[in-house]
C-alpha cells in the first residue's frame, strides 16, 4: 500500500512564493485572525537565553494583565518543574525582560509586582532620555484696576509699546532638541537570520573551462543529455543544456570522471524538484573540485646541502684539525712562520 500524501500540505507548499530551499525548514505562513501574540526576533533568536527561558517569556507575554506569573503558578501551567521555571525567570530578569519591584499599597502593605517588558532595549532608551518639559500652569488673568492715563513727556518720543501676550496663548519655554541616542548606541541584540527584505548577494557565475575545446563541449553535452536516463527529473531542454555545458566542461577539464560528475549532480535530490536546471547550476558552481596537482607539486622540496669540512691530520704533530686540504695545524703553521722570520733576521744581521 502506498504512503498516503497530505493533500492540504502539498497544496500549501505549492503556494509558497519563490523556490523551496534544498535543506532546512520551510515556512508556511498563514495569517492569524485571533488569539495570537507578537514576539520580537530579539527574544526568539536571543543568543544567550536558553530555549526554556524563551518559551517562558512567550508564555508570560501571551497572558492577560493581572494573571499570576510566579514560579508555582507557571510550573502549574507548564510541563517544566519549579527549578527550571525559576532558572528561566532569573535569565529573563538578568536581560531586562522581567523585573520584580516592591510597591507599598495605601493600606501600608508591601507587595511585589512582576513587570514584563517585551522590548527592554527600547525601554532603556526611553529611560536614558531627558524628561519631558513640564509647563507651569498659567494663572487666570486678574483685571487690572483702572488708572488715569499719564501723558508722555514732550521732549522725547516714547518707544513703541510691546504688545503683551494674550491670556489664552502663554509664552512657552524653548524645548531642547532630543539627544541622538539611537545614532551612537549599537543594537543590543543582532538577529541570527536576516530579514526577508535584506538584499541577497549575487549568485556565483557558472565555472568556465580554461581551454575550451570541441571534445570537451561534445562530452559535456552528451553527459547532460544522458542524465534523464538515470534520473527522470533531469529531462532538460536544449537551451538549459547549452547554458550548463561550460560548467560540466570545467569539471571534465579538471580530470573528473564522468561517473563522478553524474553521481554528484543526481544524488540526494530535494523533493519535490521544481527547477532542475537551477539545481544543476548550483551544484556545478558550489561543488567544483580543484585542479589535479602536477608532478612538481607532489615532489618534496629538496633540503639545502650543508658542506662539512673534513678532518685532517697535521704532518708535524699528528693533531686533528678541520681543513679542506691536508697540511699542518694552526699552531704548527705559526711555529714554522716564526722560525722562518728568525732565520731571515739572522741572515740579514750577518
Amino acid at each position: 500500500m502506498d504512503t498516503q500524501q497530505n493533500t492540504a500540505l502539498t497544496r500549501a507548499l505549492a503556494e509558497v512564493p519563490g523556490p523551496l530551499p534544498t535543506s532546512g525548514v520551510i515556512h508556511i505562513a498563514i495569517p492569524h485572525t485571533d488569539r495570537f501574540t507578537i514576539v520580537g526576533n530579539h527574544l526568539a533568536q536571543h543568543p544567550d537565553l536558553s530555549c526554556t527561558a524563551v518559551g517562558i517569556a512567550v508564555r508570560i507575554q501571551s497572558l492577560p494583565q493581572g494573571v499570576e506569573v510566579g514560579i508555582k503558578a507557571l510550573a502549574a501551567r507548564c510541563r517544566e518543574g519549579e527549578k527550571r521555571v525559576a532558572a528561566a525567570l532569573r535569565e529573563l530578569e538578568a536581560f531586562g525582560y522581567l523585573q520584580r519591584i516592591r510597591d507599598r499599597l495605601p493600606s501600608g502593605r508591601v507587595i511585589t509586582r512582576t513587570v514584563f517588558c517585551n522590548q527592554p532595549t527600547a525601554l532603556a532608551l526611553v529611560r536614558s532620555g531627558p524628561a519631558a518639559p513640564q509647563h507651569p500652569a498659567t494663572p487666570a488673568p486678574h483685571p487690572a484696576p483702572a488708572q488715569a492715563p499719564t501723558p508722555a513727556p514732550a521732549q522725547a518720543p516714547a518707544p513703541a509699546p510691546t504688545p503683551p501676550p494674550e491670556p489664552d496663548m502663554p509664552a512657552l519655554p524653548p524645548v531642547p532638541p532630543p539627544p541622538l541616542l539611537a545614532a551612537h548606541q549599537a543594537p543590543r541584540f543582532v538577529p541570527l537570520v536576516p530579514p526577508p527584505t535584506a538584499p541577497k548577494p549575487p549568485p556565483a557565475p557558472l565555472p568556465q573551462p580554461d581551454d575550451p575545446t570541441p571534445e570537451l563541449d561534445r562530452a559535456a553535452t552528451a553527459l547532460l543529455s544522458d542524465l534523464r536516463r538515470h534520473t527522470a527529473e533531469f529531462t532538460l531542454s536544449e537551451t538549459d543544456i547549452r547554458h550548463l555545458v561550460p560548467g560540466v566542461a570545467a569539471w571534465l577539464e579538471r580530470a573528473t570522471h564522468p561517473d563522478t560528475v553524474r553521481r554528484t549532480l543526481t544524488t540526494d535530490l530535494p523533493q519535490p524538484l521544481r527547477h532542475p536546471a537551477k539545481l544543476l547550476k548550483h551544484r556545478l558552481t558550489a561543488l567544483l573540485p580543484p585542479p589535479l596537482p602536477g608532478a612538481h607539486d607532489l615532489t618534496a622540496p629538496a633540503r639545502p646541502r650543508i658542506t662539512v669540512t673534513p678532518f685532517q691530520t697535521c704532518d708535524d704533530c699528528d693533531r686533528a684539525f678541520r681543513s679542506p686540504t691536508p697540511g699542518h695545524c694552526r699552531d704548527c703553521r705559526e711555529h714554522r712562520e716564526h722560525r722562518e722570520h728568525r732565520s731571515e733576521d739572522a741572515r740579514t744581521a750577518a
